[in-house]
């Protein structure tokens, strides 16, 4: 008798869950895609976008052209050009800035070891999916001008991790300019009296 009044309590509880996944909203996992967009967790990443402060992104684009990512990448799908001369950046610092900087996105595997070894925060993980193309070759190849995305658009699609990485850059802007001011020069020692009676 216990038994079968724990089998019928198991049922009741599958018939529950079943009726539910049909008329609960939140328990719906199927959604009229492409009217309807499931919401992506914000740790979602698909292929690298390069981040530009500023206005204009060309001039604002965070990336020197330090080619980490181009070494440090396992399938090699990314190609830099570096400049062979400086712009200045959004802060007025003149920087070497990428003449070139493309992505194969047919190959790109989305591991994020770009964004984790970029020392300047220049290049991070979008969540743009409907990437489809009827053109396997030159299609995929994303260039700078498709890559640039302003750091407003970083803050969007992950707020948290975008304002620790904007603390961290003020942070480090700051104990640089903390750097450069001139030490406050210190008081001289008192120089010791005469002794009016030598031995």
């Amino acid at each position: 008798m216990m038994l079968g009044g724990g089998i019928l309590k198991g049922m009741a509880v599958t018939a529950r869950n079943f009726v539910g996944s049909y008329f609960v909203k939140e328990r719906m996992t199927t959604v009229q895609y492409p009217e309807e967009r499931a919401p992506l967790p914000e740790n979602y990443r698909n292929f690298p976008f390069l981040v530009f402060d500023g206005e204009a992104s060309d001039a604002g684009l965070r990336c020197v052209a330090c080619k980490i990512c181009e070494k440090e990448c396992p399938p090699q799908c990314i190609y830099i050009v570096k400049s062979n001369d400086k712009k200045p950046d959004y802060v007025g610092k003149p920087q070497f800035y990428p003449a070139q900087f493309d992505i194969d996105i047919s190959v790109c595997m989305s591991c994020q070891i770009c964004v984790e070894v970029c020392p300047f925060e220049a290049i991070k993980m979008d969540k743009v999916y409907e990437l489809s193309s009827r053109e396997r070759f030159d299609a995929l190849l994303l260039r700078k001008p498709e890559l640039a995305k302003s750091n407003e658009y970083y803050h969007r699609i992950h707020p948290t991790e975008a304002a620790d990485v904007d603390a961290g850059l003020a942070a480090a802007a700051a104990a640089a300019a903390a750097k450069k001011k001139p030490a406050v020069a210190s008081p001289a020692p008192p120089t010791p009296p005469s002794n009016p009676n030598p031995a």
